[in-house]
């Protein structure tokens, strides 16, 4: 995209290129918004990635300011292929399981194991290009010029631009689910770009999952490293017993996770309140640092969660941002 198409792009305003552009971020609600004036998109299951260009440099932010930029070799030799002096695009980073799902454990391994060799970034927004600041530019056009950025230069398929439709939301939602991903990001076609939570970007998910604090581990009598996770949520600045989690690990991972909550280890609960569970008499507790991603079934009445599974450690948020996600 040359300079004059730029320049005549509605909202684009000429600015210095700022070192970090926040994330905006989705309000989770429980269906998808209705009308044409709605565009879907999938909901990837990854690490987030504010990405920045400047003059055949990249700098790969988390959504927390993290630079992760030696963290995806792959990600980054990528970008330095699109035609831009410089530019801040907003993206996903994944692993593709074999059915073309993404995948956090697989990305999780990629990272650990391959230094990040066969991930995928999919990326859905821009919001800096060649001067030129867009995250007034509606949506829709910041896509258009986003797809023919992206469209431009082969990179192995490393760099994905991410489609959306138009309208047809509970459609859409219904099929996401059907082929078991984890939901769509519905968008406002007209918004801006803005760098917090707002309804104008909202989330619909298949199935509940969100981010927990651990707190300790419960001793196991089958010879495990340990039998169960404890897990919190932030609620006023305190935190709040939410349940356990069994399942989901690798007898890797379960060792790794015993080292690292050892290494944490305190004598006391962390809970603001005693936490009402038996089973927490042989627990072993850890300061609340470490934040891991569970997928469960529901909440029960005791603010409890059913049916937990691990997906793994979340290490782009901080344990304080935790709270519980309730639809809106």
């Amino acid at each position: 995209m040359n300079l004059k198409q730029i320049l005549n792009l509605p909202g684009a305003r000429k600015t210095a290129m700022p070192e970090f552009v926040p994330p905006q971020l989705a309000t989770l609600v429980t269906e998808a918004p209705k009308g044409d004036e709605w565009l879907h998109e999938l909901k990837f299951d990854g690490y987030r990635l504010l990405c920045h260009l400047h003059r055949g440099s990249v700098r790969l932010w988390t959504r927390n300011q993290k630079d992760w930029t030696d963290k995806f070799p792959g990600v980054v030799k990528a970008l330095k292929t699109l035609r831009v002096q410089s530019a801040i695009l907003d993206g996903e980073v994944v692993a593709m399981d074999s059915s073309g799902r993404s995948s956090f454990q697989m990305l999780q391994q990629a990272i650990h194991k391959t230094a990040g060799k066969g991930l995928v970034l999919e990326v859905f927004d821009v919001m800096y290009l060649d001067g030129y600041s867009l995250k007034r530019t509606p949506l829709v056009e910041r896509k258009r010029v986003l797809e023919e950025l992206i469209s431009s230069v082969r990179s192995d398929r490393v760099l994905r631009y991410s489609d959306h439709v138009e309208g047809n939301g509970s459609k859409f939602f219904k099929q996401a689910c059907d082929f078991g991903l984890e939901g769509i990001v519905s968008k406002l076609a007209n918004s801006p770009y803005e760098s917090t939570r707002s309804h104008s970007w909202q989330k619909v998910k298949c199935l509940k999952r969100q981010e927990f604090v651990i707190a300790g581990y419960t001793l196991s009598d089958k010879g495990l490293p340990f039998s169960s996770l404890v897990l919190g949520v932030y609620e006023k600045g305190k935190l709040i017993y939410a349940g356990r989690v069994g399942t989901g690990f690798s007898v890797k991972d379960r060792g790794d996770l015993k080292k690292m909550l050892d290494r944490l280890g305190r004598p006391t609960k962390p809970f603001a309140v005693i936490p009402v569970d038996p089973d927490l008499r042989r627990a072993i507790w850890a300061e609340p640092k470490l934040v891991g991603e569970v997928a469960f079934a529901e909440w029960t009445n005791e603010n409890i969660i059913r049916h937990p599974s691990f997906q793994g450690l979340r290490e782009d948020k901080k344990a304080t941002e935790v709270i519980r996600e309730d639809p809106s």
